[in-house]
């Protein structure tokens, strides 16, 4: 039976509704008040369209159809990483140009989220009866460590079926260890180096980097002329401070920085390159032994890699490096069968080297279910009703809602595979007619969801 056909009934009012939602600029690094307005935004619109709601102090609420049987989920976030530079449209605005839904969050998660209140709205009004309780969840702090869905769980009961339409079809099944380090000194050391500026968050590769430096002409003009050397897109800037370098490169989302080009890390490099190591300090000595231009970890003796999947990544997101401060923040996708706190432990002894201080920001461990679990045996029949195939199991380096679940949830959507919707990078967009293929599978598995008896669950 193909019911997630009903959801296309809506889709002036979920491009509508999309559109308000991108105009709230719910970048979860920059505060909480915007992704509150957000959270506000979602469900307020579901009580205007009859659905009841709950709101969890702020940080995370959810939309409710029926009160009986297994309670089922579907999670979404709200929140949005920053717009950054190099769109050739409004980030914050919805935008359809050439088939394609432009805008931040449109990906990853809004367009998702959008999309969930519909299905609700599709089961309601369809007069179909279920015999389970269906919950689309919605966070506002998924970009920056989850908290939300912490505070969400303290209070409400886990889903024992769910998913979240955060990641690409088909089915992920496994999520690698994401391991958020800051690496940090109580001053700068180095006598050269005044100020780097880069990146604006922990897991996205900095496509902008700046340094100021303290230098005679002499040395300006040799620096400039060495700058062929080193791979990487440079302007040099006099100033009455001294020389500014900026950095250009490409952004990308940290669990895949091989697709970026990291403007701090080839900053870096070129002081590295041409001044001494107590002229740039602690800080840039450390990455140019621990780092260079890698993103696998090698320097830092991390490389390794899995069957089930794959290979290690690391991200230099952000550095801040002034008179008083100075620090970096790393983020590791390790394998789902290795050990986050041996590699904690290997990053704490190359720091030591340097004497630089190191951090957890945020650590989740893997996630990995059977193939054969009831999840995603659902989530895959829903899948072939509305695609006429199999979708594929996959692995991935990002982290989804899914790791908090407890083994009931895996990421499902909301991008296909050829589909590059730029995530976390500037022109984040969606093709919209697979944009409209994902929400009849949402609807279908949430159709599926509310309405089967699901007997004995075990994953």
């Amino acid at each position: 039976m193909n019911f997630g056909e009903n959801i296309l009934k809506y889709k002036d009012d979920i491009l509508s509704d999309l559109k308000t939602l991108l105009e709230i600029e719910s970048v979860s690094s920059e505060g909480s008040e915007n992704c509150e307005k957000a959270l506000d935004f979602v469900l307020d619109r579901a009580q205007q369209l009859g659905l009841s709601t709950k709101n969890i102090e702020n940080k995370a609420g959810h939309i409710q159809l029926g009160n009986s049987g297994r309670l089922c989920g579907a999670l979404t976030h709200l929140d949005v990483v920053p717009a950054g530079k190099g769109w050739s449209v409004e980030p914050f605005t919805l935008t359809r140009k050439d088939g394609r839904l432009y805008g931040r969050g449109v990906a990853d998660d809004k367009g998702a989220s959008i999309v969930n209140l519909y299905c609700l709205k599709a089961l309601k009004d369809s007069g179909v009866e279920g015999v389970n309780t269906l919950r689309c969840i919605y966070g506002t702090d998924e970009e920056i460590g989850m908290s939300d869905m912490e505070t969400y769980f303290e209070s409400e009961s886990m889903p024992e079926v769910s998913f979240t339409p955060d990641s690409n079809y088909g089915i992920c099944f496994a999520e690698k260890g994401i391991l958020q380090l800051k690496i940090s000194m109580d001053r700068n050391d180095g006598i050269t180096l005044s100020a780097i500026k880069a990146g604006n968050a922990v897991n996205a590769v900095p496509d902008e980097a700046k340094a100021l430096l303290y230098f005679s002409d002499a040395q300006t003009n040799n620096l400039k002329n060495q700058r062929e050397k080193y791979k990487g897109n440079f302007n040099f800037i006099d100033t009455i401070d001294g020389l500014v370098i900026e950095s250009f490169g490409k952004a990308a989302h940290a669990c895949e920085p091989e697709k970026g080009e990291n403007a701090a890390l080839a900053l870096v490099e070129l002081l590295n390159g041409e001044l001494e190591p107590e002229e740039v300090g602690s800080l840039c000595s450390f990455i140019g032994y621990a780092l260079h231009r890698e993103t696998d970890g090698t320097s830092l003796g991390l490389k390794m890699r899995d069957f089930v999947s794959g290979d290690l990544s690391c991200n230099l997101g952000k550095i801040r490096l002034n008179d008083n401060n100075s620090y970096l923040t790393l983020d590791i996708r390790y394998p789902v069968t290795m050990n986050g706190e041996k590699i904690l432990k290997q990053v704490e002894k190359s720091a030591a080297i340097n004497e630089l201080k190191v951090e957890v920001i945020h650590h989740a461990p893997p996630l990995h279910l059977p193939k054969e679990s009831p999840t995603i045996s659902l989530l895959s029949r829903a899948y072939e009703e509305i695609m006429g195939e199999k979708p594929e199991p996959y692995s991935t380096g990002g982290g989804t809602y899914a790791r908090t679940l407890g083994g009931k949830g895996v990421a499902f959507g909301p991008a296909f595979k050829d589909d590059d919707v730029k995530m976390h990078n500037a022109d984040e967009s969606i093709d919209e007619e697979k944009f409209f293929a994902h929400a009849q599978i949402c609807l279908q598995a949430m159709y599926r969801m509310y309405t089967e008896d699901f007997g004995e669950l075990t994953e």
